[in-house]
C-alpha cells in the first residue's frame, strides 16, 4: 500500500520558519514528480511547488517564490519543504503529492499537515 505521510506543521509566528516532510512508502518515488499543495478554509486547493524526479527542476507558486523551497532525498524517499518568512496568509492544510512517473499529474496524496501562522 503506498502512503505519503507528511510532518512538520504547526504553529508559528508570522516571520517564522518551518520544515516539512514527506515520507513515502509502499514503493519507490525516485523516479516520479512530488509537489506541495494547500487547502485553506473557504478555499479550492491551490498548487505551492513541484519537483522533478531527480530534483534538478522545480517549480513554485508566485505568492510562495523567493520564501518556499522544495527538495527531495530520492535515497530515503521523502520531499521536504522549507518555508520561511512566513505570513499569516500562509495558514493552511498543507498536502504532499507524488506522481506515478515523471508527469506533474499526482495519483498519491497524504493527510495533510495543518500551519497556522499567527500575526
Amino acid at each position: 500500500q503506498v502512503k505519503l505521510v507528511e510532518s512538520g506543521g504547526g504553529l508559528v509566528q508570522a516571520g517564522g520558519s518551518l520544515r516539512f516532510s514527506c515520507a513515502a512508502s509502499g514503493r519507490t518515488f525516485s523516479s516520479s514528480s512530488m509537489g506541495w499543495f494547500c487547502l485553506a478554509p473557504g478555499t479550492e486547493r491551490e498548487f505551492v511547488a513541484a519537483i522533478s524526479w531527480s530534483g534538478n527542476s522545480t517549480f513554485y507558486a508566485d505568492l510562495v517564490k523567493g520564501r518556499f523551497t522544495i527538495s527531495r532525498d530520492n535515497a530515503k524517499n521523502t520531499m521536504y519543504l522549507q518555508m520561511s518568512s512566513l505570513k499569516p496568509e500562509d495558514t493552511a492544510v498543507y498536502y504532499c503529492a507524488a506522481s506515478k512517473d515523471w508527469l506533474y499529474e499526482y495519483d498519491y496524496w497524504g493527510q495533510g499537515t495543518q500551519v497556522t501562522v499567527s500575526s
